[in-house]
């Protein structure tokens, strides 16, 4: 945040902040609850969902009984929204799938509660007719500098 917000607020740059609520206030790694609505009050980020744990859905698919893993999906898709809306009075309608995991019973129900678009870590620029529920993304990180990053970026029109 120390680093990050004066440089948005220099150059007016708008930013979507996908969080999972658990950890808002109890991780170390997290932002706490103060910090995301410092920035909210900016009018530069925006607060959205990446489910309310972050779970692996293929390992959850594998490991619970089809009912199970349908309410679990359901909680991790709804639970946020309705945490966000109460903690920051902001309505969430987009969705980063944690580990960029979707398939199309996600993608579904993610539909169904509410959400309009989701996005993926599926590494290439998004095209006409792609699918809203399953935006390709690119995943940057502090390594994702210099030519690695231009490689991210769209070639330039003549």
């Amino acid at each position: 945040m120390t680093e990050m917000l004066p440089l948005v607020r220099e150059y007016g740059v708008p930013v979507t902040l996908f969080i999972y609520p658990s950890a808002i206030s109890n991780a170390s790694y997290a932002l706490t609850w103060e910090q995301l609505e410092t920035l909210a009050r900016t009018g530069l980020f925006d607060v959205q969902s990446h489910t309310y744990w972050h779970p692996n859905f293929k390992v959850e698919k594998r490991r619970l009984a089809p009912d199970a893993y349908r309410k679990l999906i359901l909680t991790q898709l709804m639970r946020p929204r309705t945490v966000l809306s109460q903690k920051m009075g902001v309505d969430v309608d987009l969705l980063a799938w944690p580990f960029g995991i979707y398939d199309e019973e996600l993608l579904r129900l993610a539909a169904e509660s509410g959400y309009v678009a989701g996005l993926t870590l599926d590494a290439r620029v998004v095209t006409a007719g792609a699918s809203l529920m399953a935006l390709p993304r690119f995943l940057v990180t502090d390594g994702a500098s210099g030519t690695r990053f231009a490689a991210m970026l769209p070639p330039q029109s003549p």
